[in-house]
């Protein structure tokens, strides 16, 4: 308990509190696992930046004390890029929500996979726009209902880490709020990564998706979400009949290349040499 008291005091904002979020949101389990990921990494708080943009998960950015950019909808990646360029030295994580980055803010999301900027982004992806209306997203799963599809979705969601490896991203893995310290270990794993890292955290959203789509409370969601997620390394072993309906949870790919802001400023020293 004191350990926890202790990163509470730290690394929130406790004037803040209490949060806004809904009853059984799970955008306080992930924020826990990025405060306690942070710790695990041993970064200086004076280094770390937080940059949201606007949704639900992106209140975070006003609970959690280091420097940081509550900025506007869809574009935190590319207020997250002009600072990394200005102080490449800084420890950015972009925390973003699946419309927010998917769908008004893609663009800047595959360029700055493709650029392999050293940014760290967690997506809490919760299916739908939480604080926005309960619109559909380009995560929401064919089928499931949203205020803009009273019906069922007719779309197919992207794979966001299928996305963000063909568009350049060097790491990328999933974690479920189901599993809070899997989460906490995939995004110090991330933030020990140099390049653009991507991990999709899982959240249930019992309010705005949950209850549309007859999902039960909150630990219905939770323990629906750990029952049909699968470890990469057991995955491995089984036939793809048996993985059918299974959500990949873990390291997804890890690769090395150049890294835009650190090659940006070697130019710029040789030109003025």
């Amino acid at each position: 308990m004191a350990v926890i008291e202790q990163l509470t005091q730290d690394f929130l904002r406790t004037k803040k509190l209490p949060h806004i979020w809904c009853p059984g949101c799970g955008n306080g389990i992930v924020t826990a696992a990025l405060v306690r990921a942070i710790e695990r990494a041993d970064f200086d708080q004076k280094d770390v930046v937080i940059v949201s943009g606007i949704g639900c998960s992106s209140r975070a950015a006003g609970y959690l004390n280091f420097n940081t950019l509550h900025t506007t909808h869809g574009r935190a990646l590319a207020f997250a890029t002009g600072l990394k360029m200005a102080r490449p030295e800084l420890k950015l994580f972009v925390i973003m929500g699946d419309g927010d980055c998917s769908a008004i803010g893609g663009n800047h999301f595959i360029h700055s996979a493709r650029r392999n900027i050293d940014l760290n982004a967690v997506i809490v992806n919760n299916h739908i726009y939480g604080m926005t209306g309960g619109q559909h997203s380009p995560l929401t799963p064919v089928g499931k209902k949203a205020t803009t599809a009273p019906r069922g979705t007719l779309e197919r969601e992207f794979d966001l880490l299928k996305l963000a490896r063909g568009a350049g991203a060097t790491f990328g893995a999933r974690g479920i709020a189901a599993q809070p310290r899997q989460l906490e270990q995939l995004i110090a794993r991330a933030a020990k990564h140099k390049g653009f890292s991507v991990v999709e955290a899982l959240s249930p959203c019992p309010i705005a998706y949950g209850r549309r789509n007859k999902l039960g409370g909150a630990v219905e969601m939770l323990r629906e979400m750990k029952d049909s997620s699968i470890s990469v390394e057991k995955a491995s072993s089984m036939d793809t009949s048996e993985l059918e309906d299974k959500t990949l949870t873990g390291v997804l790919f890890s690769e090395e290349a150049p890294e835009f802001s650190e090659e940006y400023h070697k130019s710029i020293n040789k030109e003025n040499a």
